[in-house]
């Protein structure tokens, strides 16, 4: 049952219920931003140390200087001048006051004030450098594992208990994990945590963007996206000064989760967040459905309508909806039957991450030329925010297929350009490629994610999102692994990724064009709907239009013949079942309140 067929979800049909569920779905937005980009802040790269002094191993003779001068006989030096070593002590065989020599810190360390503006930090408390520096990259690494393994383990919990129950649910784990969290009393307690909370928090996030998509109608959907994205963006910003309000990575930890319970609180009720009307007719979940779609178009109900066909509609549900079938879920597991998702799936999860890996790259290139630490992230999220805006008019005019085959090709071109030229282009073009670089791939990863929303199927629209999304977080691993290493990685890591750019260009002719109008429903309504560049005999039967434009108003999908029109919606099942399709479309008719009812009403009359 194709709800954008029978007019569910219309520009028509866009009421005060639907205006409001998807406003209060941006809101969340800024609270799973707060808790993802949390870590970054907590475990930035650690602040300038050096060994705190020991009265005991100095001869006695230095025992009784203070300030710069115990410095001075404690602390060796490194090259530059008036660098101390961070990491090891000066060594005193007796009593003689010159050293022969180093050895490790015996008391601990001092630090500076770290540049992110917390005062006191997880590297700060337990002392994660010199020999414990791995500990930091490890610490990003389970972090983002966790980001993973929740995309792909809750990505599959959406399509088998629901959006919303998987989204309530997550959220209620974090704020338990989170809690725990600021409470760790020790290093390993933290690391394990976080990889739970980060897991937890990523499998909200994707099942409220699913939520969210699957309640918009066509007309709205890709405009309501990203504006969602411009919330992600604000809680990524004010995560910078809950830091300095909070200034201790406790607190900031404990207001990030209160946050969290705050949403758990007001988005626990259906009212702000229906369960998803597509997902319970696709499991076949008829009583549920009924109630969510009545709910949703309350507001248009007629109350002058005479209750006699309120009686009738009633009956007429009952007869709909008196099917005793059992719920039927699916698996991701069915999507190998299905050869032309599953190549979707894959070629679109080596679009994230490319999207989201090639970021480092870009970045690199632009950090001399950028005061250190917070203009980064502004610098990053204002170009997120300038490519999500860009996105609306790019997909409307040339649609999704051609606007993320652009955003590629100009990701690409100046990967290659930085890769080749970089020692012979003046400074002003370097930063003028590494933005636009930048803001490429900042617009090819978001649309990606976008573009697989509206081509996989509902069935498998929270599973197949999770692959896509886990791949794109692995993309991002790649990042504290870099900042760890020597120079030369770097240019290879950006070598590799210039290299596989090109190829996704080749792989993007071969997705379909997402047209952005009805979404697929069932697996085999998505293998219908695949058409590609590279396969021109199928243009044929969709008629005298290049599949970069707007489709045309007629469709035909397995014999089911449909037109899509301001007067008519007229559906031929291969079951043949004239009266249930009949009972279904005066129920929309009357409660969605279009203009059709009146006609509905009148073709009975002449039938009777």
């Amino acid at each position: 049952m194709d709800l954008d067929a029978l007019g569910v979800f219309t520009s028509r049909t866009w009421n005060a219920r639907l205006r409001l569920v998807v406003a209060a779905s941006w809101l969340p937005n800024v609270a799973l931003a707060l808790a993802l980009n949390s870590d970054w802040l907590m475990f930035a790269a650690p602040p300038a140390h050096h060994c705190r002094p020991d009265l005991a191993l100095l001869p006695p003779t230095l025992r009784s200087l203070a300030g710069p001068a115990l410095l001075n006989v404690s602390l060796p030096r490194l090259p530059p001048p008036g660098t101390w070593s961070p990491c090891r002590l000066l060594r005193y065989p007796g009593p003689d006051p010159e050293p022969n020599g180093t050895r490790p810190c015996t008391r601990g360390w001092e630090f500076a004030r770290p540049a992110s503006g917390l005062l006191r930090t997880p590297i700060i408390q337990w002392n994660l450098v010199c020999e414990d520096t791995w500990k930091v990259p490890l610490q990003q690494i389970i972090y983002l594992l966790g980001w993973l393994l929740g995309c792909m383990i809750l990505g599959s919990a959406c399509d088998r208990y629901g959006r919303r129950t998987t989204f309530v649910t997550s959220l209620a784990l974090a704020t338990v994990l989170g809690s725990g969290i600021a409470l760790s009393v020790n290093y390993p307690m933290l690391l394990s945590l976080r990889l739970f909370f980060g897991a937890t928090v990523a499998g909200a996030f994707l099942s409220l963007y699913v939520a969210r998509l699957e309640i918009c109608d066509p007309d709205h959907r890709l405009s309501v996206t990203m504006v969602s994205n411009f919330f992600f963006i604000v809680g990524t910003v004010a995560v910078l000064g809950l830091a300095v309000l909070c200034q201790d990575w406790r607190l900031l930890q404990g207001v990030v989760t209160f946050i969290l319970g705050l949403v758990l609180l007001f988005w626990g009720f259906p009212f702000l967040l229906p369960e998803s009307p597509r997902w319970l007719v696709v499991t076949q979940q008829l009583e549920r459905a009924k109630r969510a779609l009545w709910r949703m178009a309350e507001t248009n109900f007629n109350p002058n309508e005479p209750s006699s066909m309120n009686i009738a509609l009633d009956k007429g549900l009952d007869r709909l909806f008196s099917m005793k079938s059992l719920p039927q879920y699916h698996s991701i597991c069915e999507v190998f039957s299905a050869h032309l998702t599953w190549r979707n799936i894959l070629i679109l999860s080596f679009i994230s991450l490319l999207g989201h890996g090639i970021r480092y790259s870009f970045l690199q290139y632009l950090l001399p030329f950028l005061p250190p630490f917070y203009m980064p992230s502004f610098l990053l999220n204002g170009l997120e925010g300038l490519a999500s805006l860009l996105l609306i008019p790019m997909a409307w005019c040339y649609g999704r297929r051609a606007t993320l085959l652009l955003c590629t090709v100009i990701t690409s071109l100046t990967s290659l350009f930085l890769l080749s030229l970089y020692q012979f282009l003046p400074m002003w073009t370097v930063i003028f490629l590494s933005g636009l670089g930048l803001l490429a791939s900042h617009a090819m990863s978001v649309f990606c994610i976008f573009f697989s929303s509206e081509i996989l199927p509902t069935v498998l629209r929270g599973a197949g999102l999770g692959i896509i999304m886990a791949a794109g977080f692995l993309g991002q691993a790649a990042i504290p692994i870099m900042n760890f290493s020597k120079a030369p990685s770097f240019f290879l890591h950006h070598l590799i990724f210039a290299s596989f750019t090109l190829l996704s260009l080749l792989c993007i002719l071969l997705l379909p064009e997402s047209q952005g109008r009805n979404l697929p429903e069932s697996l085999e309504d998505a293998e219908d709907r695949q058409s590609s560049l590279l396969f021109l005999p199928f243009w044929a039967t969709q008629g005298p239009h290049v599949p970069l434009l707007p489709p045309p108003h007629q469709r035909t999908y397995r014999g089911r013949q449909q037109h899509s029109g301001p007067g008519a919606s007229v559906s031929s099942p291969e079951n043949g079942d004239q009266r249930h399709e009949s009972i279904w479309n005066t129920l929309l008719a009357q409660a969605l309140g279009t203009r059709r009812a009146r006609r509905v009403r009148v073709m009975q009359a002449h039938s009777q």
